[in-house]
Formats: structure tokens, C-alpha cells, sequence
């Protein structure tokens, strides 16, 4: 079976082909980092307005990429929260678009849905090392799930199975780094400048305080730690108004809060491993590509066998929406011409309300 996945939630306008639910035929993308850059984050209106403008031809290059047409498609998936409003209207209405045209199943997916499942998908192997030609039995695992937008630990005990185990209660870790980002100069998208400078740093003088680590669950709290390290640069340069701070300050700050990060993330992963009493750990969403936390896994979580995508799979994408749009399929989850875009969408066991 062959899924058009389309993903419009946040900054990435995303088209991909995907067959049986894990072989990627394609996946094209287009970033709006460029755009949002002079305004130090994403503007919902301007994003709305670029995928706008480049749905057709992003839609053409998935399929050319793939080397089929329209009618060798099976079903259409689209991302249908959680999301800013405006921008997923524009993949819903596209991807309605295509299914009253053509005459093809529309399959609601939700964001994080597609995350949890982006470890299944490859051009060759999935992030375990499975072959993606072949239909793998499935093994429930836990999945770090982090992002600009989300911080959760999610027990997914079935293809379209969750047990929400603990979430942020404010910042995501990636808004965290773009926002110390920011504050240390070091521009927009901050997060990936951040982990290369924190990466090229040996030792810091500083120590940041690690949220929640004291606390008997799997719930994440950055916004403190934003505002520590904000009190922390007050403190040592006072009367600097808007001078530039001093690149070895930087990057002492850098280490210390990518550190502070990693500690709290990892250390709450491998409690949650412990309690269900098992060995599987996904790591999924976009702050799964930095640098400093793909380094720590190995040291802090030894035993565990850790599946981490391919940078492709880890950032937004259409892949992942259509590999989760597959399984929905099988299980009769679709939707009518009478979708909407629902910003809150929570993630629910089976999925079954996402078409509602």
C-alpha cells in the first residue's frame, strides 16, 4: 500500500510517499527557517502563507521522487493537530484537496503520533536495524519524545497504543534552546548553533539547576531553567546593556545548559525504563539530532537498546505521517471532506477520535 503523507503543523511544508508503512520512497521538505529568522521565531501568518506557496510543487516532487503518480496512491494522510491553526489548515485542505479529486481515502494523523512512529522508517532499515521490506512484529518501547514544541515520555505498548507517562508543564526543550539561544546571541533557529558550541566546550565554571529531578514522576519543567540561566548572565555582566557577551562566556553557558538538559531528560528516561521494566528507548522529534544528547545515550544508558531516526525523520516531516497514516488505515481510522484543523489534538489510544 502506497500513502501520500502531508505535514503542514509548525514551519515545514512536507510531502512524502510511503510504502507498507516503513519504506520511504520519498520525502520531500521545504524549511521556512530563512523567513522566520529576522523575527527570531515563527510567525504563524508568514508560515501559513509559505506553505501556501509551495504545496503544488512540493506535492509534484514527492511524487516524481517516487517514481509514481497520483493513481498508484492508496490513501492521503495528513497531520491534523496539535499545530498552529492556520498552518494546518493548509495541508488539511490540500490533502481534501487531492481525496475528493482523485477519489482516495483521507487519513487524519496526529503530530506526535507520527513521531512516536518515525523509528519504523528508512530507505532501507528502520532505526533498530529492521528491514523495511518486511512487515516487523511489534514490541512495545518507551519514546523520549522532544522537540520545539514537546517534551513527553510516552509508553506505546501497540502501533497505535499510548500510555502518556509524563510531559512538559511549560517550555519544550527545544524552545528552551532557542530561547537561551537567544539570549546568548547566537541567533535563529538557536537550538542546533547551541549544541555545536556546548559540543566543542570541555568544562564550564557554571552549574544549572536540573527541574523536576526530585519529583517521583516523568514530567519535564525547562522554564525555570530558561530563566536561571537568564539570572545567571544578569549576574556575571550586570551593566552590559546590548553589548555582545564574551565568546568563552558563551560557550561556558552553552556546556552547562545543554548539560543541565541532557542530565534531566536521560535521567527521567531511565527511571521510566526501570518502572516498565524494559530495555526499548525511542528517541524522536527534532532536538533527537542534537549532538549533545546522542552522545550521552550511550554513556548514561548502556544497557538499553536505543532507536534514534535519521536526522530526516527526526524534524517534521511527511514521512512519518504517512508510515502512522498506514496503520490508521488498517484499523478504519479515516476521515470525510467535513475535517478541520484542531490545534489541541490530544494524542488518544487507537486514534479513532482524530477523524471526528
Amino acid at each position: 500500500m502506497l500513502v501520500l503523507g502531508i505535514e503542514s503543523s509548525c514551519d515545514e511544508t512536507a510531502f512524502a510517499v510511503v510504502a507498507d508503512g516503513r519504506r520511504v520512497l520519498s520525502n520531500a521538505i521545504a524549511s521556512q527557517v530563512d523567513l522566520h529568522a529576522r523575527y527570531g521565531g515563527v510567525v504563524p501568518e508568514i508560515a501559513s502563507r509559505a506553505h501556501l506557496e509551495c504545496c503544488v510543487s512540493l506535492y509534484r516532487r514527492a511524487l516524481e521522487d517516487a517514481g509514481v503518480s497520483i493513481a498508484d496512491i492508496d490513501a492521503i494522510a495528513v497531520t491534523r493537530g496539535p499545530g498552529l491553526a492556520g498552518c494546518l489548515l493548509v495541508g488539511i485542505e490540500y490533502a481534501k484537496g487531492l481525496a475528493l479529486r482523485h477519489d482516495k481515502p483521507l487519513v487524519p494523523v496526529h503530530h506526535i503520533a507520527g513521531h512516536l512512529y518515525s523509528v519504523f522508517l528508512g530507505r532501507e532499515s528502520d532505526a533498530w536495524g529492521n528491514d523495511v521490506s518486511a512487515d516487523a512484529e511489534f514490541e512495545p518501547y518507551l519514546a523520549l519524545v522532544v522537540s520545539g514544541g514537546h517534551s513527553s515520555l510516552v509508553h506505546v505498548t501497540g502501533w497505535l497504543e499510548y500510555e502518556t507517562l509524563g510531559e512538559t508543564l511549560d517550555d519544550a526543550v527545544g524552545e528552551a534552546y532557542d530561547k537561551v539561544a537567544k539570549l546568548l546571541g547566537l541567533g535563529y533557529p538557536g537550538g542546533p548553533l547551541l549544541d555545536v558550541i556546548a559540543m566543542a566546550t570541555e568544562a564550564t565554571r557554571f552549574e544549572l539547576p536540573r527541574p523536576l529531578m526530585r519529583k517521583d514522576n516523568f514530567d519535564f519543567s525547562f522554564s525555570g531553567l530558561k530563566t536561571a540561566t537568564a539570572r545567571l548572565v544578569e549576574t556575571e555582566f550586570p551593566d552590559r546593556g546590548d553589548a555582545p557577551l564574551p565568546e568563552d562566556f558563551v560557550a561556558e553557558i552553552a556546556k552547562a545548559f545543554q548539560d543541565a538538559c541532557v542530565d534531566v531528560l536521560l535521567t527521567k528516561a531511565e527511571r521510566a525504563l526501570e518502572r516498565l521494566g524494559t530495555d526499548r528507548l525511542a528517541i524522536a522529534g527534532g532536538v533527537a539530532c542534537n549532538r549533545g544528547l546522542r552522545a550521552a545515550v550511550a554513556d548514561r544508558l548502556p544497557r538499553a537498546s536505543v532507536a534514534i531516526p535519521a536526522p530526516e525523520f527526526c524534524t517534521d516531516n511527511a514521512a512519518m505521517i504517512a508510515g502512522a497514516g498506514f496503520r490508521q488505515m488498517r484499523d478504519g481510522v479515516v476521515a470525510d471532506l467535513g475535517l478541520n484543523a484542531e490545534p489541541g489534538l490530544a494524542l488518544v489510544p487507537g486514534g479513532a477520535a482524530w477523524g471526528r
